[in-house]
C-alpha cells in the first residue's frame, strides 16, 4: 500500500492541473524548459558545425589526394625520375625526383595566388589594379584590365580552372580597347599583347590571338619615326605618339627596344610580317651603332642621331634591351637567323664584366651605373633579373666562358637575395648603394612586390639544380606573406625598414612574382625552358625556329620562311610540356 501511494504522488508531477494550482511551480517549470531547449539546440549547432568541418576536411584530403595522383601519373609519363635534357650547349643535366616539400610549397604559392585573385575579382574586377586597403580598383593603364590580363597565364599553369574560364569570359565580353587613353608601348607590349599571347599559347583559344592583334594594330603608329625606333607614348583611340616630356624629347632604351618577342611572335601566329618588321628594324638600327662594349645609354634619339648622353645601366629604362637580345635568340629556337642577336648579347656582356665591382668588407658582387667615364656605385633590385639571364645565356658559350657567367650569375643571385635579407623586413628595397667598409645600404625603401630576384633564382634552380634556391625563393615567399598579405589582398611596403603598407597590389605580382615562385617548386616538365621563352612580364611564349635571314636582309621580312607554327597543344600538355 505504501509503495502504491509512493507512486501515486510521483504520478501527480506530470499532471496539468498540479501546476497550473502551483504559479510558482510552473514558472520554474517554463525556465527547466527554455534552459534546456537552448542547451539542446547549442548542441545540435556544434555537432551540425562539427559535421561540416569535418565535410570540408575531407574535400581537401579528396583535393590533397587528387594533385598527389596527378603528381603520380605526370611521373608516370616519364619514369619516376624526371630528366630535364636542355638544348645541346645548355649547362650540364639535372635529373629531378618529386620532392614532398616542393609540393607543399607550390600548394601554399596557389593559395596565395588564390587569395590575392579573389580579392582582385571581389574588389576591382575589370580595373586595372586593386587597391586592397580600401578595396577599390585603380584604371593605371588606361582601363585595359591589366591584372586580369596578366593573371591569365598564371591561372592556367597553375590549373585555377574556373578562375581561367571567368577571365576568359571578361575578355570575350567586356575587354575595349578603344580608348582615349595615352598608354606606354611597353607596359602595354609586355602586360596585354604579352599576356594575350601566351594564354593563347597555353590554351589555344582565338580569342587571345584577336584581341592581341588588335591591340598591336593600335601601338604600331608609334614606329612611324625617321629612325623606326618607337616614340614611347600613343593614344589608343586616336594615334597620335610622343615622348614623355620628362626625357627632352628622347625615347626610352628598354621602351623602345623590348618588344622583339611579343611582335615576333605575333607575326609568327598571324602571318603577317608587319609587326616582326617593326619591332625588328629598332634592332636593325641600334645595331648600326652599337658600341665596342654593347652598352648602351637609356635615352635614345627616335629622330635622328641614335645615342644621347645619359646614363648606363642595367636597372630601370635599360634592363630589358639586354634581356630581350638574348631571348630572341631562344625564341628562335638558336637558329642561324638569330645568331646576330646572340652575338650582340654577348658584346653586351663583356660591357657588363666592366660594370662589376665588389664591396668591402663581404666582397658582394654588384653591377654598377655609369654615366660618361664616372662610376655610380648603385645596384636597382631590378638589375637583379641579370643573374637569371646570365644563367641562362651560358649555355651559349664554350665550356671556360660557360662557367665564368654561370659563375658571376651565382654571385650575383647572392648579393639580390642579401638585399632581402639585410632588411628587418626581409624584403629588398627599390635599390641599394655601395659605399667602402659598408658593404650594401638601401637607397629608396620602399618594396612594390617585385619578382626579378625570385625570377633569378627559378633559372639559376632550374639550371644548376642546386636546392640552395628554393630554400632563398621560400624565405622571400614567407617574408611577402608576412608583411604584405592583408585581408583583402597583397600590398607593399613604403618602407622595408619599418614595413609601414602602400596600398597597392601590382600586377605583375600574379603576372611574375607568383609566377615564378610556384615554378621555382614545380617539375622541370612544367613550362620546360627548351619549349618556351619568358618575355619580361614572365609571360611564356612558344620557341618556334626560324630560317628567315632576318636582319641581315631588311629585319624580318621572311616571316612566310619560317618553320610554320603549330597550333598550341592540349590543356594538359600545354600546362605541362611536350613529354
Amino acid at each position: 500500500m505504501g509503495r502504491s501511494r509512493s507512486s501515486a504522488n510521483r504520478w501527480k508531477y506530470i499532471n496539468p492541473s498540479y501546476y497550473l494550482k502551483r504559479p510558482k511551480r510552473l514558472a520554474l517549470l517554463f525556465i527547466v524548459f527554455v534552459f534546456g531547449t537552448f542547451f539542446f539546440w547549442d548542441r545540435q549547432t556544434l555537432v551540425r558545425d562539427h559535421q561540416e568541418e569535418i565535410s570540408k576536411l575531407n574535400e581537401e584530403m579528396i583535393r590533397l589526394q587528387d594533385l598527389l595522383e596527378e603528381l603520380k601519373n605526370d611521373q608516370s609519363v616519364s619514369g619516376e625520375k624526371m630528366n630535364f635534357s636542355r638544348s645541346d650547349g645548355d649547362v650540364g643535366k639535372i635529373d629531378y625526383t618529386e620532392d614532398p616539400v616542393d609540393a607543399q610549397r607550390r600548394e601554399k604559392v596557389k593559395d596565395a595566388m588564390r587569395h590575392a585573385w579573389s580579392s582582385y575579382e571581389n574588389y576591382a574586377w575589370g580595373h586595372d589594379e586593386l587597391q586592397p586597403q580600401t578595396k577599390n580598383g585603380v584604371d593605371s593603364f588606361g582601363g585595359l584590365g591589366a591584372t586580369l590580363i596578366d593573371s591569365l597565364d598564371t591561372l592556367y599553369i597553375m590549373g585555377l580552372d574556373e578562375q581561367f574560364q571567368r577571365a576568359r569570359e571578361w575578355v570575350a565580353n567586356s575587354l575595349d580597347f578603344n580608348k582615349n587613353y595615352d598608354a606606354s608601348v611597353f607596359e602595354t607590349t609586355i602586360r596585354v599583347v604579352g599576356g594575350l599571347l601566351s594564354a593563347y599559347d597555353l590554351s589555344g583559344d582565338e580569342l587571345f590571338l584577336e584581341k592581341a592583334q588588335d591591340i598591336a594594330d593600335r601601338l604600331l603608329p608609334a614606329w612611324n619615326t625617321p629612325t623606326g625606333i618607337p616614340y614611347n607614348i600613343i593614344n589608343l583611340s586616336h594615334g597620335n605618339p610622343h615622348n614623355h616630356g620628362w626625357t627632352g624629347g628622347h625615347s626610352i632604351l628598354a621602351d623602345s627596344a623590348s618588344e622583339q618577342l611579343e611582335f615576333i611572335a605575333l607575326s609568327q601566329r598571324t602571318g603577317d610580317p608587319k609587326y616582326q618588321q617593326k619591332a625588328e628594324n629598332v634592332i636593325l638600327e641600334i645595331s648600326r651603332i652599337f658600341p665596342d662594349d654593347g652598352l648602351l645609354p637609356i635615352h635614345i634619339n627616335p629622330e635622328g642621331e641614335v645615342v644621347a648622353y645619359s646614363t648606363i645601366t642595367f636597372g630601370a629604362m635599360g634592363d630589358s634591351f639586354y634581356e630581350y637580345l638574348l631571348k630572341v635568340w631562344i625564341q628562335g629556337n638558336r637558329t642561324a637567323a638569330v645568331d646576330s642577336y646572340r652575338k650582340m648579347w654577348e658584346t653586351s656582356m663583356k660591357g657588363l664584366l666592366s660594370l662589376v665591382r665588389r664591396t668591402s668588407p663581404s666582397s658582394f658582387a654588384y653591377i654598377s651605373e655609369k654615366v660618361g667615364d664616372s662610376f655610380i656605385d648603385k645596384m636597382d633590385e631590378l638589375a637583379c633579373f641579370a643573374p637569371g639571364m646570365l644563367a641562362l645565356g651560358s649555355s651559349g658559350y664554350g665550356p671556360d666562358e660557360s662557367q665564368k657567367f654561370l659563375s658571376l650569375a651565382e654571385e650575383l643571385a647572392w648579393t639580390c637575395y642579401n638585399f632581402y635579407q639585410s632588411a628587418p623586413t626581409k624584403l629588398a628595397g627599390e635599390n641599394y648603394v655601395f659605399n667602402n667598409g659598408q658593404d650594401m645600404t638601401v637607397g629608396t625603401s620602399w618594396n612594390i612586390l617585385r619578382p626579378e630576384t625570385v625570377e633569378s633564382l627559378f633559372y639559376l634552380w632550374r639550371l644548376t639544380g642546386n636546392k640552395t634556391y628554393q630554400e632563398w625563393g621560400w624565405n622571400i615567399f614567407q617574408a611577402f606573406e608576412k608583411n604584405s598579405r592583408i585581408e583583402s589582398g597583397y600590398v607593399g611596403l613604403k618602407d622595408v625598414n619599418t614595413g609601414v603598407q602602400d596600398n597597392t597590389m601590382q600586377s605583375f605580382f600574379l603576372a611574375e612574382t607568383l609566377k615564378y615562385l610556384y615554378l621555382l617548386y614545380a617539375p622541370p616538365s612544367v613550362i620546360p625552358l627548351d619549349k618556351w621563352v619568358f618575355n619580361t612580364e614572365a609571360h611564356p611564349i612558344k620557341i618556334v625556329s626560324r630560317n628567315d635571314r632576318a636582319m641581315s636582309s631588311g629585319a624580318g621580312n621572311s616571316v612566310g620562311q619560317q618553320k610554320s607554327y603549330k597550333r598550341p597543344l592540349t590543356r594538359r600538355e600545354g600546362r605541362f610540356g611536350n613529354k
